[in-house]
C-alpha cells in the first residue's frame, strides 16, 4: 500500500530525482517509473556501510554496483546539476562529505548530539572543533570554526622522526588558537577535540603546585606555542575551555574538522618542521623499512637483535630450541 502511494506521488511530481541501481536484467537500464529519463550513470563504488546510522560512521564501503539517476521527462534540470551529479557518482573519496545545514530538522539533530547537549551551539563566543590525521607517514592538522562556517589546515613536519596522532592533534589545537588570536574579537572560546591524549598532555600545564617540563616531550615545539597562546588569553582575561568529544561518531562539528585534517596531509603549508636532533633508528621488518626515535618499539627491536646475537654463542638445549628451523608436518 505504501509503495503504491509512493509510486503515485512520484509519478505526478515533475521535479523528482531518483537514485537507483539498474532495474533491468544483467545490469541494464530500465526506467523506474513511466515518463522517466536517465541523466547520469556510473560504476559507483562508494556507499554507506550497512547500519551506518546506528554508529554515525562516515567511512564509505566499496560496492561494485552501478548507480543511475532518473528524472521526470516533464522536469527541467540544468547542465551544471547533471555534471555535479555525475561527478558525485564517480567520487572516490573514502569518507562521505559532511553537511552542515541550517534547516529546522538539522538544528534539532545537532541539539541532540554530544556537543549540542553541552550547549555548544548556544555558547556566547567562538567554537572550534579540531582534529589530526596520521596516514601513510604523513601528518595533517585541521580545524573548523562554527560561527563562521570555515576552517584551516596544515601539514606537520618532522615526519622523518616518526609519526604520531598526538602530534597531529596538538598541531590542530594550536592552529585553532592561532586563528582565534588573529581575529582579535576578545571572545571566550570552546575547543572541541576527540583526542584524550591531547587533553591529558595539556592538563598538567594548568593549575598550581605542578612543575612540568618540556624535557623528554617529543612534541615540545608545538606544546610551547600552545602554552604561550593560552598564557596570552589568560592575561587578557579570556575564557578558554577544552572539551573531549567522541571520535568518528558523526558529530556535526568533528566531521568537518576531520576533513580539514585530511586536507592538511596534502597541504603545501608545512609547520613545525625543525629537527629535534634526536637520534633516528632504522630497521627492516618483512621487507618494510621503519624509522623512529627512541621509544618502546625501538627498545624491543634492540633487545631482539641482542638476543639473536647472544644465541649464536650458546650451545645449550634452550639455545638449540630457539634456533632450530620449523619443519612442515609430513
Amino acid at each position: 500500500m505504501k509503495k503504491t502511494k509512493l509510486v503515485l506521488t512520484l509519478s505526478t511530481t515533475d521535479n523528482r530525482i531518483l537514485l537507483t541501481h539498474p532495474l533491468g536484467a544483467k545490469n541494464k537500464s530500465q526506467p523506474p517509473l513511466k515518463e522517466s529519463q536517465r541523466i547520469a550513470r556510473a560504476e559507483g563504488k562508494r556507499s554507506r556501510h550497512k547500519g551506518w546510522w546506528r554508529e554515525g560512521k562516515d567511512e564509505l564501503a566499496t560496492h561494485s554496483m552501478t548507480t543511475e539517476v532518473w528524472i521526470s521527462t516533464r522536469g527541467r534540470i540544468s547542465e551544471a546539476t547533471c555534471i555535479a551529479l555525475q561527478e558525485a557518482l564517480e567520487e572516490d573519496n573514502k569518507k562521505d562529505t559532511p553537511s552542515f545545514g541550517r534547516k529546522n530538522l538539522e538544528e534539532i539533530h545537532r541539539s541532540g548530539t554530544e556537543a549540542g547537549l553541552l550547549g555548544t551551539y548556544n555558547f556566547p563566543g567562538s567554537v572550534y572543533a579540531t582534529d589530526g590525521s596520521n596516514d601513510k607517514g604523513v601528518m595533517g592538522a585541521g580545524f573548523f570554526k562554527l560561527d563562521e562556517d570555515r576552517g584551516g589546515c596544515c601539514q606537520l613536519g618532522r615526519g622523518e622522526e616518526g609519526n604520531s596522532s598526538n602530534r597531529a592533534e596538538l598541531g590542530a589545537a594550536c592552529l585553532a588558537l592561532e586563528d582565534a588570536k588573529r581575529q582579535q574579537d576578545r571572545k571566550p572560546l570552546i575547543l572541541l577535540s576527540d583526542s584524550a591524549c591531547f587533553l591529558t598532555s595539556s592538563q598538567k600545564w594548568t593549575g598550581e603546585g605542578k612543575f612540568p617540563s618540556m624535557h623528554g616531550n617529543p612534541d615540545a615545539d608545538i606544546m610551547r606555542d600552545i602554552i604561550q597562546l593560552l598564557r596570552e588569553r589568560i592575561e587578557q582575561g579570556l575564557l578558554t575551555i577544552f572539551i573531549k568529544i567522541k571520535a568518528h561518531s558523526g558529530d556535526p562539528l568533528n566531521e568537518p574538522a576531520d576533513r580539514w585534517a585530511d586536507e592538511g596531509r596534502r597541504s603545501e603549508n608545512i609547520r613545525w618542521s625543525l629537527p629535534s636532533n634526536r637520534p633516528i633508528f632504522y630497521w627492516t621488518d618483512n621487507g618494510a623499512t621503519h624509522r623512529s626515535p627512541m621509544n618502546s618499539t625501538v627498545k624491543k627491536r634492540i633487545n631482539l637483535q641482542v638476543s639473536q646475537q647472544q644465541l649464536k654463542i650458546h650451545t645449550g638445549s634452550t639455545a638449540n630450541f630457539l634456533t632450530r628451523e620449523d619443519r612442515p608436518p609430513r
